[in-house]
This record gives C-alpha cells, structure tokens and sequence, in this order.
C-alpha cells in the first residue's frame, strides 16, 4: 500500500466520541423536548394549562428510586445525554450508570439508576426514553450490521442521511456500534455527483479534470470523491486523479470488475441498496469502505423501561 493511499484511507472516516460533541445544540434539543411535552412548544393555540398535570397530582416533597433496563437485546447509546436532560430539567436528580454506551445489553439488565423528586422522575420519563430509545436504537442497528459484515478488511460507513438537528448524536449512535463517521457535512469533502459534472459541461473527462483541478487550487488538502454508477466511467474518473470512487447501485459482479480496474489507485466505497440481508455478500469485493444510510433512517427504536424500585 502507497503511503498516499494509506493517507486517504486514514483520512476517509473517524468514530465519534462524546468529547467530540458540542453539548449547546444539544441541549437546545433537550429544551425543545421538554418544551413541547410541558408547554405546547410548536402549537400556535398554547394550553391553558402548562407544566405536568399529572405528577403534580404527587406530593412535592416524595422522593423514589427508578430503574433504567433493556427490554430487548440491544447495543447502548446516549447514556451521557441522560445527565444533561436531568440537569436541565432537575439538579436534584441523580443517575447512577451501571453500563457504558457500545455495550451489549441484555434484556432485563439495568442500565443506570434514577433517583430524586418523584415528580420530576416522571416528568422527565418519557424525553429520558425519546432519546435513549431512538439513539440505541441506530448503535442496536449498527452493531447488526458489523457483525454481518464481519472480520475483513472492509470498514462500515454512515452517511449523511440524518434527522436535521440529530446528525452528530445519530453519527455518535452509529461509532457506539461500531461503525465508521465520515462527511460530516457538506464542508470535509468535494462529492463530484453527476449534477456537478453536468455543470462543467457534456464531456466526462474534461468535466472531471476540471472539477478536481478547481477543487485541488480551492480546497488544498480536501479529498475528491466521485459517484460512478456505470463501469465505463471509472477511466474517466482515475485520469482526473480523485481520491475515492464511490461505487454506486453495482451489481455484484461488477463490483468485481470495478475493484480490478481501480487496482488500488483510488479508495473505494461501494454504496447504494446495502441492507443486513446483503451486507455479508460484499465482503469478498475487497473494497474499503461500505456506506449505508439504512443505519440510521432504517432503524428501529429499541424498548427501554423505567420502573420504579422504591420510595426514598
């Protein structure tokens, strides 16, 4: 393997950890939650009455311990976010973790406790859930996924199909299980689709040389991907010198023969119909990389459980 080759491939994708996530566009979600359950945030006719109706039918001052447990096998993620909503909503209330986001969770296994105002507990029960349930949800998804594709070379990709809002949590969700982050939006990457190359003109080969000869003198240091959906444009797209060839809606058996003629001059990304019923069939390509969005917009909530333990 080139040194350069090695460089791309190194620079193609990271995994997300919470250290790498801005907590004020997050907490703004959380505040958003919150708003909507207990004062009609989004509704222009707002409620006469604000705020829970119905833990507020509860003694202020009782206090209880709840418990946070799988109900189905699942991988967890967003267990940190659990601290923020609880402190924006309650400094009073405490979580005790007894599992770590990545981890595979049994059902009946306890996750973390929650303990504090009983009112606050319940108030806070279904946000805590909306986030935890979604966000393992897609790691749950992930982590199928991986173990599908199993031990080889070939690493598994998010992409940029994400809920507007929940890009980096759902890019989060996908490294907890074990998936690869790359594009993280719109500014880390040139993406030469055929509209752009459309823009530069009719010929693919003076198009393509002139996309990346722009790009190259605009975005020194930005690698160059190119979208091919057909065999005879990957001539086309190493005589423009890119990067990455993502390998579009192939067939198997032209996947094959598009790995033969990339012959490791580019990094190669197959995309395009990848689900859990076909992932394993791609592992014998030999590509690099594998992109799905059905990591995150084919997923499935997983059921968590809050259940009451004792009053305090």
């Amino acid at each position: 393997m080139t040194t350069a080759r090695k460089k791309n491939l190194d620079a193609c994708c990271r995994k997300i950890c919470w250290e790498d996530l801005d907590l004020e566009p997050i907490r703004k979600l959380i505040s958003l939650a919150l708003e909507e359950d207990l004062t009609g945030s989004g509704l222009v006719a707002k409620p006469g009455l604000k705020g829970d109706r119905s833990s507020t039918l509860l003694d202020s001052d009782q206090c209880i311990q709840t418990t946070l447990q799988a109900r189905e096998p699942l991988c967890l993620s967003g267990l940190p976010l659990a601290y923020e909503i609880l402190d924006c909503f309650d400094e009073r209330l405490e979580l005790k973790k007894s599992a770590e986001d990545g981890e595979w969770i049994s059902p009946g296994e306890p996750i973390a406790t929650i303990s504090g105002p009983c009112q606050s507990v319940l108030t806070i029960e279904r946000t805590l859930l909306n986030f935890l349930q979604r966000l393992s949800g897609i790691a749950t998804t992930t982590r199928r996924f991986t173990n599908r594709l199993g031990d080889c070379h070939t690493r598994l990709l998010d992409t940029r199909k994400t809920t507007p809002g929940y890009r980096y949590l759902e890019k989060y969700s996908v490294a907890c299980g074990g998936g690869w982050n790359h594009r993280m939006g719109l500014f880390d990457r040139v993406m030469l689709k055929d509209n752009h190359l459309a823009a530069f003109g009719n010929k693919p080969q003076t198009a393509i040389r002139q996309a990346t000869r722009r790009s190259r003198q605009e975005n020194p240091g930005l690698l160059i991907e190119m979208e091919v959906d057909r065999l005879d444009q990957i001539d086309a797209a190493l005589e423009g010198e890119v990067d990455i060839i993502l390998l579009d809606n192939f067939t198997l058996p032209d996947l094959q023969k598009a790995q033969a003629l990339i012959n490791d001059r580019a990094v190669t990304e197959i995309s395009g119909n990848v689900s859990l019923e076909t992932i394993a069939d791609y592992r014998a390509i030999g590509c690099d990389f594998i992109s799905a969005g059905a990591l995150v917009h084919k997923s499935v909530w997983v059921d968590i459980g809050l259940d009451w333990d004792y009053a305090l």
